[in-house]
């Protein structure tokens, strides 16, 4: 690679997105030291061409996937799995057994038989139409089984990010940036779940964008465990990590809510009776206005005469304007959700409990002449926000991974590629990453979501196509193996793989 160094302008985006980590800045002008593989990447983002490549390499080229490193005695490839060993490019890791990855694989979805060995390590064969580099047949409860394995470049990837919060973050639809030496898109927000709300990074859209490659980094540290700093378009600032609680707008969520405002008092209506004469339950989804409430009325709780603000769903139950304020609303002060109040049933000395669906903000007033008066909790409203609060789950951050192998990922197992993806949909190929069982999108193709926790840590890796290496099996019978064209003659015994690629 040649360096046009006079056509440098110092503004550092290649070494934002370089793999290795080899470019460097030093006094407004791009330096590199010794590693560079010739991936590219740094060609892709510079605005000023001044990269410049030739056609001859000097060193060993890796022909694992189509960025071709060209990889120097010692070094690692643009994607870290392969290595320059005396002149010979090799997998710098062995292959992972299935037992080795089973303690990740606990919980529900994970039905279905265990593949042979994991395609962890197997590392990937280029052009796609060559055998997976793994394919083993072993016997599992009097049943001959086949599993092929690789670890297969995924254009088609995306991350969606599962925040448990009833804190408001922003429109659907708005978009997620990061930044790195600019305001990078990188994603959007989606639809809200119950008690959560989900963000999509990625997907082949942005990772072909010109945001790409900083989209697939933001990505690859979250996935690899770490930080990420991230903005709703018009909306909340923040920080999250897989597995802790999100930080939204510079404050840690605690609690996930225990249901909608209308759920808590289906859960609580006998402490909620005992709480106070009339109790709100502010949340962004459903309101709950607690005596006219059926639950309420079933309990035989007389209307308090207390009429509150938003769009009535049906008794009881009422639409909000959401926002940054309690449960998820537009409410920033308690009694700001109260339209009037009947004083001819709400009477000096009644009481009214105003909190979220977590309890997390609770305000207690007592009617005196003069109006609402803030007031103690007495010991049954305390009882009713203590059960509330145990109640709740810890807030966290969940990761799923989607990605589609009904691509030329299928060419490394057969020869008949429509053959593999009819035989997934049938049930007769299970499909896993690293082990964990996906959930198989019904429908053409072989697209899947998985639980990035399931599998194992530091088993993603990238590309800078950019794309995502995901470690693949497909586990079948072999007679499925060979009905759908399986390559026969690449499948090896699982005893002697196990020997020669673990030891």
């Amino acid at each position: 690679m040649n360096i046009r160094v006079e056509n440098c302008s110092g503004c550092g985006l290649c070494t934002e997105v370089c793999p290795l980590g080899v470019l460097s800045v030093k006094d407004k002008k791009v330096s590199l030291s010794d590693g560079c593989v010739e991936c590219r990447t740094c060609h892709k983002v510079c605005p000023s061409k001044v990269f410049e490549f030739e056609d001859a390499r000097q060193n060993p080229v890796c022909t694992s996937c189509p960025v071709m490193c060209a990889i120097p005695e010692g070094g690692l490839g643009a994607c870290h799995r392969y290595k320059n060993i005396g002149g010979e490019i090799k997998r710098n890791a062995r292959l992972v057994t299935i037992d080795e990855v089973r303690q990740y694989l606990t919980g529900p979805n994970q039905g279905g038989p265990e593949p042979l060995i994991t395609g962890i390590g197997s590392g990937t064969t280029y052009p796609d139409f060559r055998p997976s580099p793994v394919i083993v047949s072993g016997v599992r409860d009097g049943i001959n089984m086949v599993t092929v394995v690789t670890e297969a470049p995924l254009s088609y990837s995306g991350l969606k990010l599962k925040l448990d919060t009833d804190h408001y973050l922003g429109i659907e639809g708005k978009r997620i940036f990061t930044r790195i030496k600019g305001r990078r898109h990188v994603g959007h927000l989606c639809t809200e779940e119950y008690g959560s709300k989900i963000l999509s990074l990625g997907g082949v859209n942005i990772l072909t964008s010109k945001h790409g490659l900083f989209a697939a980094r933001i990505m690859r540290e979250i996935v690899s465990g770490k930080d990420a700093l991230l903005s709703i378009e018009d909306g909340a600032q923040l920080k999250v990590r897989i597995g802790a609680p999100p930080e939204i707008d510079g404050v840690f969520q605690n609690r996930m809510r225990v249901g909608c405002g209308s759920a808590t008092t289906g859960l609580f209506a006998p402490y909620m009776a005992d709480a106070a004469d009339e109790v709100v339950v502010l949340d962004g989804h459903i309101t709950a206005l607690f005596t006219e409430h059926p639950c309420g009325r079933y309990i035989k709780k007389p209307r308090s005469g207390i009429f509150i603000k938003g769009q009535k769903s049906t008794e009881g139950r009422y639409f909000l304007e959401k926002g940054d304020g309690w449960g998820g609303t537009a409410v920033h002060s308690p009694l700001e959700v109260i339209e009037r109040v009947d004083r001819s049933v709400f009477r000096p000395g009644m009481t009214l409990l105003v909190t979220e669906t977590t309890g997390e903000k609770t305000a207690f007033f007592r009617m005196q002449e003069e109006g609402f008066i803030a007031s103690e909790l007495p010991e049954k409203a305390k009882a009713f926000l203590d059960v509330l609060k145990d109640s709740c789950e810890a807030t966290r951050v969940s990761g799923i991974f989607a990605a589609g192998v009904g691509g030329s990922a299928r060419a490394g197992v057969t020869k008949n590629p429509i053959r593999l993806t009819r035989a997934v949909h049938r049930g007769e190929v299970t499909v896993t990453v690293g082990g964990a069982k996906p959930f198989i999108l019904p429908g053409g193709g072989i697209n899947f979501i998985v639980d990035v926790e399931k599998i194992r840590f530091g088993s993603i890796y990238t590309s800078p196509t950019p794309s995502f290496i995901l470690p693949i099996e497909y586990t079948m019978t072999y007679e499925t193996f060979r009905s759908i064209g399986g390559h026969l003659e690449a499948l090896r015994p699982l005893e002697e793989v196990l020997s020669e690629k673990v030891g």
